[in-house]
């Protein structure tokens, strides 16, 4: 017989033994059933099956789709952004205005959901913050032309619901798993990324076409939103933080005393400029850049511009497309071959990160070099591109867990998500689109200098993607040094974890006399060698 935890029986053992099974284990074979036990009630036996739901994969699963669905929302606006264009009259800036406010609003409230996510409960903060910005969406879509900024602020709002999901999520996982488990899982996790980014065009350019009407494009994954919010509620667990690393039941320190050890750590200082980098590029190159290419059809003379009610959706389904699998393939590749170089050199992860950005670039390059006479070179470009820029996307999460002990896990994965944003995407989009219509200003207004002026501003992006290759291999320079100081700190905080809180100055205190002490004794035994 099977037995819950407040002495219900919620099912008869079918032979003859005196076992009794508890949610937790099995009980002593000699131990008799209570004459008190009685069968449990509807509501128990739900419960019951839930427990037995809540299992890591289970758990790591819906938050991976919540993720989809997160970057999905973001790149729904993009897919429909000539429509938008043209019915709220906007310029190249006033629609890069649109990507720029959401991230805005997004990096100032990650640092308030990453101090909430270290202290209280993670789940209920995630499925609040997605149940707000599916429900801002679909009120976005309502929004009438008279009233664009109105439309620019319910973006604004829709990033502050996202960045809880994104700030506090990794940690759950991180929390869930260790080790090449973790590497694994957090590479399925940010996977979401490219495919959300991905699905996210094809379901608003979809949706539109088949509604005949762009709103609709916002009205769909609202409701799949309120559905993973929750599943969220329902089946993953909130592990207590540092389980996996065996520190459950840790205070964390002040905010300010993990701020000051965070910007002491200069793997993470440099991983995340480095993903600002990746954020300045991913963000104006997937806001405009279909926006390129149907202006670079309209140059060959393949289309005709853009004045109808319905903009052609075909470049916004192909990039989707694209981008599905290239973050499939980047994320793929990432993992397997940061796995393989593991074996020749520990700082394998920033390495990787550095090479594949190094060449990302070219062929991000190549694509404004042979889009006006080739849109399937362009294509193919931004297919390679877009692989080998993809491959960070985990490892730059992974290199985050190696170097951060777990109670401040949280702080540190939304502060590099605030300055990754403020440094990066929050004003590419704008940035890149008011130097487009600078360009089209200062020149004759025709749509070949559309077509040019835009591929101008947009070939900022490689440029940027090359420095952040160069902070990856300074990332690299200190990998391993901070992942020994994480190593020792945590060592420290597992020794102490049955007394009280020890404060992070006397941990760096510790963790730096230590390092001193190993470094003399390297120093020492020199000369004998």
């Amino acid at each position: 017989m099977c037995v819950e935890s407040d002495g219900c029986e919620i099912e008869s053992s079918s032979g003859g033994t005196d076992e009794v099974r508890t949610l937790s284990g099995s009980m002593s074979p000699g131990l008799k059933p209570s004459p008190d036990l009685h069968s449990c009630k509807p509501g128990q036996k739900f419960c019951a099956a839930l427990l037995r739901c809540r299992t890591p994969a289970i758990a790591a699963g819906i938050l991976s789709f919540g993720n989809v669905l997160n970057y999905m929302d973001r790149s729904t606006v993009a897919g429909v952004l000539l429509d938008i264009q043209r019915h709220y009259e906007v310029s190249d800036s006033g629609a890069g205005l649109l990507q720029t406010v959401f991230i805005c609003s997004f990096m100032v409230a990650a640092p308030i959901f990453g101090y909430l996510g270290d202290r209280f409960n993670r789940k209920v903060i995630l499925s609040c913050g997605i149940f707000f910005w599916s429900t801002v969406t679909l009120l976005s879509s309502f929004i009438s032309k008279e009233y664009y900024w109105l439309f620019v602020l319910s973006r604004g709002l829709v990033g502050i619901g996202e960045s809880s999901y994104s700030a506090i999520s990794p940690t759950i996982i991180g929390d869930l798993y260790t080790s090449n488990n973790r590497t694994m899982m957090l590479s399925v996790f940010y996977l979401a990324i490219p495919l959300g980014y991905g699905l996210g065009y094809i379901l608003g350019s979809s949706a539109k076409d088949a509604a005949e009407d762009w709103h609709w494009a916002l009205r769909v994954s609202p409701f799949l939103g309120i559905t993973v919010g929750t599943l969220i509620l329902l089946f993953v667990p909130d592990p207590k933080r540092g389980s996996a690393d065996q520190m459950e039941g840790r205070i964390p320190q002040s905010w300010l005393s993990d701020m000051k050890a965070l910007a002491k750590n200069r793997s993470y200082v440099f991983s995340t400029l480095a993903t600002a980098a990746v954020s300045f590029a991913t963000g104006a190159f997937g806001m405009l850049i279909p926006i390129y290419l149907f202006r670079a059809q309209v140059v060959q003379k393949e289309v005709e511009a853009c004045t109808k009610k319905v903009c052609s959706s075909r470049d916004s389904l192909i990039f989707g497309a694209i981008t599905c699998v290239t973050g499939l393939l980047g994320v793929v590749i990432g993992a397997s071959t940061t796995r393989f170089f593991r074996r020749r050199t520990e700082r394998a992860d920033p390495l990787v990160c550095a090479v594949t950005m190094l060449g990302s670039s070219i062929f991000i390059c190549l694509i404004f070099v042979v889009a006006k006479n080739s849109i399937v070179g362009a294509y193919v470009c931004i297919f390679i591109g877009e692989t080998l820029l993809f491959v960070n996307w985990a490892l730059t999460a992974d290199i985050l867990m190696f170097v951060v002990i777990p109670t401040r896990r949280a702080t540190a994965v939304a502060f590099q998500s605030f300055t990754s944003h403020l440094l990066g995407d929050a004003g590419s989009p704008y940035l890149i689109g008011k130097i487009s219509d600078k360009l089209q200003e200062r020149f004759a207004s025709s749509e070949l200098w559309k077509f040019l002026s835009l591929g101008y501003a947009l070939m900022l992006c490689p440029f940027i993607i090359v420095v952040g290759g160069m902070f990856f291999l300074a990332t690299a320079l200190y990998f391993l040094d901070d992942r020994e100081k994480a190593e020792k700190e945590l060592k420290i905080l597992k020794i102490d974890w049955q007394g009280k809180p020890v404060s992070t100055d006397s941990l760096s205190e510790s963790v730096s006399s230590s390092s001193r002490s190993d470094s003399s004794v390297s120093t020492s035994s020199s000369p004998s060698e």
